[in-house]
């Protein structure tokens, strides 16, 4: 009876499957963009979706802020796999870190159109905290096994000073202004930088410049 059960349990239709991720993909660039144009109305129009099939797949504004929130760190993930292969570690890591400005903006926009407190749920914290901290992780620790990046920063540190750069501009455009910051940011970790700048700062050896007679 059991197997029988089980058998007859209907799959998702594929049609449905397309459905949900268009609208997930919709809402992510509607709310990225943000502005007053940012509703449901508006990511229902750019998945080619009515409305009411938007709240099928997602019966409140928060079920579709989790939904978003969720693929975006599963993506997040991902990419920080992808990019442990890459040949410059350090290019990795700034890669990865330049994505997660996207994924700021998405969630800053979904907070403000849909009227959500920017605090999302302790559970939903928690799981995106420990997937980011160990993607960002993966990366940074291959960065300072090449000598590249200065050892004593931490995964958490990097999330902190990412999360802070990004709630510090509200301005239109700001993503491009956090992207130049993230570059200056991470420069400055670079351990051939450390060592240029200090080398700069050296006052001039005593009776350098004077010819020898």
């Amino acid at each position: 009876m059991a197997v029988r059960s089980a058998a007859i349990v209907r799959k998702p239709r594929a049609d449905a499957i397309r459905n949900r991720e268009r609208v997930l993909e919709a809402a992510k660039a509607v709310f990225s963009a943000g502005g007053p144009e940012a509703s449901l109305e508006a990511v229902a129009r750019t998945a080619g979706v009515g409305i009411g099939t938007l709240y099928r797949h997602f019966p409140t504004r928060e079920a579709l802020f989790e939904a978003v929130y969720r693929r975006e760190v599963q993506q997040l993930s991902e990419l920080a796999e992808q990019l442990k292969s890459e040949a410059d570690p350090v290019d990795a890591l700034r890669r990865w870190l330049r994505s997660n400005v996207e994924f700021v903006a998405t969630k800053k926009g979904m907070s403000a159109a849909l009227a959500l407190a920017v605090k999302s749920s302790s559970e939903l914290t928690a799981f995106s905290f420990e997937r980011l901290t160990k993607a960002v992780g993966a990366l940074l620790d291959r960065a300072v096994a090449a000598g590249e990046i200065r050892s004593d920063i931490s995964p958490e540190d990097l999330l902190r000073a990412l999360v802070g750069m990004c709630y510090l501009h509200d301005q239109p455009g700001w993503q491009k202004s956090v992207v130049r910051l993230l570059d200056v940011f991470v420069d400055g970790l670079r351990v051939r930088a450390k060592a240029d700048e200090s080398i700069k700062g050296r006052p001039p050896r005593r009776g350098s410049g004077k010819s020898r007679k």
